[in-house]
């Protein structure tokens, strides 16, 4: 990961800079005060993906926190190792799909 530290007189003087410096490979900017990161500059592609991943990372929490959605997703797995399974063609019945 290329990534550059600059202090936030630094990132002030050269913020107009960073899109093409972020077109060439940079991926992060570290922005200190007195020499502690306060801040980071990343581009947009990496901050939508950034996003996401925590949106994800949410819904997953989510589920993990139902405590009915968790029990019926243990039976269905105990379930699956004990081979108890149901042909395609006769779940498509039971559902009405065909």
């Amino acid at each position: 990961m290329s990534e550059r530290t600059l202090s936030i007189s630094e990132a002030q003087k050269e913020l107009t800079r960073l899109p093409d410096e972020f077109e060439e490979g940079l991926e992060a900017i570290t922005v200190t005060r007195y020499g502690k990161p306060i801040m980071a500059v990343l581009p947009f592609s990496a901050y939508e993906l950034l996003l996401g991943t925590l949106e994800s990372l949410q819904e997953t929490l989510e589920v993990l926190q139902d405590k009915d959605l968790m029990a019926a997703f243990r039976e269905s797995m105990r379930a699956l190792q004990d081979g108890e399974t149901v042909d395609w063609e006769d779940a498509k019945r039971e559902l009405e799909l065909l």
